[in-house]
């Protein structure tokens, strides 16, 4: 194992990692001193998982272009980081199953409703209660969407807009949504039968782990001009879905690492450890492995579609709200490998950009943002814990130019959730939430203690730490009233 060289320290939120070793690039990290202390320490302790380490692994990757980058919600995943981003030249660079992960498009809808915190204050109980009841969540979770072998690889060529065309949404927010709702290049052939069938009754649920769903109220407004722009406003109601392509997702990559592994050998590729298996990009197993991407991709979206259906139900029977009413903001994904245009070394290249645990965040007049949005860049939208905040961040231009216009996605887990479990008590994670005015509703007492705020870092110092790295830049704080956790 090749040794790590120190970090050197460019500012108080940004570190490099000089290319060494069998590094093709440097790797630079965008985090506080506290993080880049907790990633030294596991190296010295030579922890099993190591995000710091796992940096230097993508970093050795063939075709990789400018730097191997982390992002402030860094921690361990499987072969790249949590909060990790790599851009690879098309023509010699290669698809990566661990920049991706099991959790395809795993991402975030935001919903803004007519309310604001006062008009749901008597009725909280009453709204939980009825999505509770309403969006299926939990290991196993069925949904109301019944799918033939036809119908599911319709979902994984259309995404939203398969569902939106059945009744289940209206047609002017497949604009807000990332792509529209729909990756173009999804192949429903290069999906295995046994991952659809594993779909076939899950489009419209929530599922377990950090998937949720929060009504929230907007907190503090710390851009004005952005949030006007978005359609936020102090004290408003909205609501985050956060879910992804279930079991699906979940097959698409236990069936491409078996796959990639046999192209990593037959391509002759060095890598650093087995949880990076890769095929070049121009290959016929990258090209099948990102079709399949793709598809996973559209599932989550039309999964989150059929869950906004449901919330806007419940909005009408609890409030008498019209589905319109309830608007999309934006629908951004988090776990995906896409093919942008980027300037490198002062030259526009076309790359595949991997982000695992972290989301595209376009700063202004990109032209994959809404029209509306385009002069500002598109909302970046970031999980927090349920017992702290979540935030509506903005791309910059620093961010185009440093992390291939990306940003962070949530707090980043501080502990493992096995380790959560050992640490936290479900019960007494829901009483502590209720002192603090936030109601819960859980399918699996052992998930909300994995699940627990403490297991995760403090968002407020991940998203100081981008803003103060100039790459993501707050807009709103949201607070949570009522979660739904599988």
């Amino acid at each position: 194992m090749e040794e790590l060289q120190p970090l050197e320290r460019i500012s108080d939120s940004e570190w490099l990692l000089p290319r060494h070793g069998s590094m093709r690039v440097p790797a630079r990290i965008y985090a506080d001193e506290a993080t880049i202390a907790q990633l030294e320490e596991d190296v010295q302790q030579r922890a099993e998982w190591n995000a710091l380490r796992q940096v230097q692994h993508v970093a050795c990757l063939p075709g990789i272009v400018g730097a191997a980058v982390a992002l402030p919600d860094i921690h361990p995943g499987y072969g790249f980081p949590i909060g990790g981003v790599g851009a690879f030249d098309v023509a010699d660079g290669v698809a990566v199953v661990g920049g991706v992960g099991f959790d395809i498009n795993c991402g975030v809808r935001l919903l803004a409703t007519p309310l604001v915190r006062d008009d749901i204050a008597d009725e909280i109980e009453r709204l939980g209660d009825d999505l509770y009841r309403s969006v299926p969540a939990g290991l196993g979770s069925e949904g109301r969407l019944r799918l033939t072998v036809g119908e599911i690889d319709r979902v994984l060529r259309e995404g939203s807009g398969y569902v939106v065309r059945r009744g289940f949404g209206v047609p002017e927010e497949l604009e807000f949504l990332e792509e529209g709702g729909c990756m173009p290049n999804a192949d429903p052939a290069a999906v295995s039968p046994l991952a659809k069938q594993r779909q076939f009754r899950q489009v419209g649920t929530l599922g377990s782990g950090n998937h949720y769903l929060e009504v929230q109220a907007v907190d503090e407004v710390f851009d004005g001009e952005a949030a006007r722009v978005y359609g936020l406003e102090q004290e408003q109601i909205v609501v985050s879905i956060h879910t992804g392509s279930r079991a699906l997702g979940h097959q698409i990559g236990q069936d491409y690492l078996k796959s990639m592994a046999k192209a990593s050998r037959k391509y002759e590729i060095s890598i650093p450890e087995q949880e990076l298996v890769c095929a070049p990009i121009t290959s016929p197993e990258g090209k099948a492995y990102l079709s399949a991407v793709a598809a996973g991709a559209n599932c989550a979206f039309a999964n989150r579609q059929m869950i906004v259906h449901l919330v806007r139900e419940a909005f009408a029977r609890v409030f008498g709200l019209t589905g319109s009413s309830v608007r999309t903001v934006y629908d951004i994904g988090h776990n995906n490998a896409k093919i942008e245009n980027h300037v490198v070394d002062g030259k526009s290249v076309q790359v595949l950009v991997h982000r695992k645990g972290s989301t595209r965040a376009f700063g202004p007049d990109r032209e994959e943002s809404p029209a509306a949005y385009r002069h500002l860049g598109h909302p970046v939208l970031v999980g927090g814990t349920m017992g702290t905040a979540s935030y509506v961040l903005r791309g910059t231009q620093i961010g185009m130019e440093k992390t291939f216009g990306s940003g962070i996605h949530g707090a980043g887990r501080a502990l493992s959730r096995k380790k959560a479990a050992k640490k936290f008590w479900g019960e007494t994670v829901i009483s502590d939430l209720a002192s603090t005015g936030i109601r819960l509703w859980a399918h699996s007492k052992r998930g909300v203690a994995e699940e627990a705020p403490g297991a995760y870092k403090d968002v407020e110092r991940v998203v100081r730490a981008a803003a103060d790295a100039g790459i993501n830049q707050p807009v709103v704080r949201l607070r949570p009233l009522a979660v739904i956790k599988g």
